[in-house]
């Protein structure tokens, strides 16, 4: 059994933590995603959209960053497991970048309509 397994919450936090700051060490995709959601952040200080807007936005960039970080755990795990080039290994990285792709388009639909919405003053 794993030595993760089971922790007390605190030594749970400390490992996530670690992941996500190593990720954002090494991967500069997710630099960018982490960049992005934190303009999304200071955008809705500027506009201050009602609370629902700030919950959509803020899940949105929250559901990037994580697509992100679940890419950068494939992607690890696979070359580890698997170090030369494979067909198979290559489908599956390719699946989790497009799990990203569809996460950040899903964030800029949730743009877009909090732009129609500013612009538009509709509800």
């Amino acid at each position: 059994m794993s030595s993760y397994k089971n922790q007390r919450f605190r030594a749970r936090l400390g490992f996530a933590l670690r992941g996500l700051a190593h990720a954002l060490r090494t991967e500069a995709s997710l630099r960018l995603q982490a960049l992005a959601g934190a303009a999304a952040l200071l955008v809705l200080l500027v506009l201050r959209p009602p609370p629902l807007w700030w919950a959509l936005v803020l899940l949105a960039s929250a559901a990037v960053v994580a697509a992100e970080l679940f890419n950068t755990a494939i992607e690890h795990l696979a070359d580890l497991l698997h170090p030369q080039q494979s067909p198979a290994i290559r489908l599956v990285k390719d699946c989790a970048a497009a799990g990203v792709l569809v996460a950040v388009l899903g964030a800029l639909g949730v743009a877009v309509a909090l732009l129609v919405h500013l612009l538009l003053g509709s509800a």
